[in-house]
């Protein structure tokens, strides 16, 4: 019987938050056992009162992070302090050479993960990986191949009354009103190859604010804030949006995700957190697969172009400038709003 076990999934947001399913049912599994987490500085943080984790380890050998980070460590330095507390399993949800060279140099007994990136060798038991299949049920695969049972699938996420307080008092602050529809519009992404035209978003925004009288909201890093203080409109806002970047953390964010109708915005990861809090979604697609990385849940709207080109997982430069994210057309990012606004 398991005593120790350690999860490994550093990184990105969205893939932190699809791990969710992943520790539930592990935690199913092991009631009894130590489950700890290897998660990012930055992104870890929007699942740090998940109840199914004993212990959250924040890793942080890179420079390469949107948020706020912890203190930054040597590769060596983790596999050391990781060596000491003696797991007895690893689940390597990271598909990198170097996460399992980690789980490797730690010592572990176990070391349960995906056969990928010719790192095999270094694993006690090898997964295959399903590029086709959503990622949140990759996760469970590797449940799967340990013999575990799987019991459900679905996302979750925890919002304390700390932060849920804190946006009230936002919104009381800035005398937004109850009763009007919210709407939090996400212009930017980790990889701008992913991004609609911020042109575009503007007149989306207008169409929001004018027509539609929806109180937008922008949420991201303090990096993001200059991004929509530079949006240009071609008439003025009768309902001006609100700019929280920078001013909010990524748990604030997650319980301003509940309070919010729906977001609106590229793929990355601000959608999967309004996904993890059942809050719908109006995701724009283009070169990541859609059906490994779509926003789950009822009643979300996916808007995308059909071209033989995709999906190029961003590999390499475009050579057609992004034509999938400028195939999708106002007209249709409007459509969106309004059957999101009556449904």
């Amino acid at each position: 019987m398991c005593k120790k076990i350690l999860v490994v999934r550093y990184r990105y947001i969205g893939d932190t938050i699809l791990s969710v399913p992943f520790l539930r049912n592990l935690r199913y599994n092991y009631p009894n056992a130590q489950i700890d987490v290897l998660v990012s500085s930055g992104s870890g943080e929007i699942i740090e009162d998940c109840p199914y984790v004993d212990n959250f380890i924040f890793f942080d050998i890179t420079r390469h992070c949107r948020y706020e980070k912890k203190n930054k460590k040597s590769f060596w330095s983790y596999v050391f302090s990781l060596k000491k507390e003696k797991y007895d399993k690893v689940y390597i949800l990271k598909r990198s050479l170097t996460s399992a060279l980690l789980c490797f140099y730690m010592g572990a007994k176990e070391r349960i993960g995906y056969d990928t990136e010719n790192r095999g060798f270094l694993l006690t038991k090898k997964v295959k990986y399903d590029a086709d299949k959503h990622e949140s049920l990759c996760f469970l695969d590797v449940l799967k191949s340990d013999g575990l049972e799987v019991k459900d699938y679905y996302l979750e996420n925890w919002i304390s009354e700390e932060n849920s307080n804190k946006i009230k008092a936002i919104f009381e602050e800035n005398k937004i009103k109850k009763d009007i529809k919210k709407a939090v519009v996400s212009v930017t992404a980790t990889n701008q190859g992913k991004c609609w035209d911020v042109e575009n978003y503007a007149e989306i925004i207008e169409y929001l604010s004018n027509e539609k009288r929806v109180q937008v909201i922008f949420i991201g890093a303090p990096i993001d804030k200059e991004v929509y203080d530079n949006l240009k409109y071609s008439q003025d806002l009768k309902i001006a949006p609100l700019n929280l970047c920078g001013k909010v953390n990524l748990k604030d964010s997650l319980a301003l995700l509940k309070e919010v109708d729906f977001i609106l915005g590229n793929d990355s990861g601000t959608l999967h957190m309004a996904s993890s809090v059942n809050t719908k979604v109006i995701g724009l697609y283009g070169p990541m697969p859609f059906e490994k990385w779509k926003a789950l849940g009822n009643g979300n709207i996916y808007i995308k172009a059909n071209l033989p080109c995709m999906p190029c997982s961003l590999r390499g430069k475009c050579k057609d400038d992004y034509a999938c994210m400028k195939a999708i057309t106002i007209n249709q990012v409007k459509q969106a709003v309004d059957k999101m606004l009556i449904q």
